[in-house]
């Protein structure tokens, strides 16, 4: 692999900010490595989308990633992990990598009884049942969908009481139930932590698949001779909405104002996906 290959920058893609804890995690593992940033904010939330809607939304973004030189992609969005990411795996010719098993196998290695709050979409799917349960079959999982939980985030509306209600709402029947771990079901979601902090038994080990999913690329890159070795270039934020309205909100968790560009997504017939393969 060529100095070239290894000074692409990684793709990460989301529905807005939430994809903004894998980023963080990412410049924590791999500071070296140069990233970029997509939020899909057009069309958030993404939570409550079909498993159709979310492969249709996912297939040009990871086009444009391509078309940007990426070298990798990841799903920092729990949504299309559950729902897309098999199929686009298939399709496209460049790694791509998801939250749910990495997500998965960090939770059965700090618990027995599992919390997963979610968007509604990757709670129905099941997702992070089905990998627990392969992992070690003798887990409990719990499931929540939390469709609220997005659009306050992205409204900023954190520390609202409304916010703090709501979250009790969605926790009381893990609660309830004894769980001993809480999977961060959604990207968005970490940010909510004061919250839920405030509301969960201390005992409560908090999972963000974040972090096993940058040491799963990590790993990916090493494997693959793509591991940059050179100093990395700035961050490219791209959004499919406001770029100004990212920008306000995004500066509390990155500590510094991004250069936002508005973004025009490839168009694909939604019946004839796009194979591509990396130079």
């Amino acid at each position: 692999m060529t100095t070239d290959n290894r000074q692409k920058r990684i793709a990460i893609f989301d529905s807005g900010v939430g994809g903004l804890t894998v980023l963080r995690e990412l410049y924590r593992q791999l500071p070296s490595e140069s990233v970029l940033y997509f939020g899909d904010t057009a069309r958030l939330p993404y939570g409550t989308r079909s498993r159709e809607e979310i492969v249709q939304f996912v297939r040009p973004i990871i086009l444009w990633a391509i078309q940007q030189d990426a070298k990798m992609i990841l799903m920092a969005c729990n949504t299309s992990s559950a729902l897309a990411l098999e199929t686009v795996q298939d399709e496209f010719d460049i790694p791509i990598l998801g939250l749910i098993l990495p997500g998965a196998q960090a939770a059965v290695r700090h618990g027995k009884r599992i919390g997963v709050i979610a968007t509604p979409a990757t709670a129905a799917s099941n997702a992070y049942r089905h990998a627990i349960q392969e992992t070690d079959h003798s887990v409990q999982v719990w499931q929540v969908g939390c469709p609220e939980f997005v659009p306050l985030i992205e409204e900023n509306r954190i520390h609202d009481p409304y916010t703090y209600q709501v979250a009790r709402d969605y926790l009381t029947p893990l609660i309830q139930q004894q769980i001993d771990t809480l999977i961060y079901g959604c990207t968005h979601y970490p940010h909510l932590a004061p919250v839920l902090r405030s509301i969960l038994p201390a005992h409560v080990q908090l999972v963000d698949p974040a972090v096993s999913l940058v040491k799963a690329a990590a790993k990916e890159l090493e494997l693959l001779g793509l591991r940059n070795t050179h100093s990395p270039k700035p961050t490219r934020f791209c959004v499919s909405g406001c770029p100004q309205q990212f920008a306000s909100i995004s500066v509390q968790w990155l500590g510094f104002t991004p250069l936002v560009e508005a973004t025009t997504l490839p168009i694909l017939e939604p019946a004839n996906p796009v194979i591509s393969n990396q130079s």
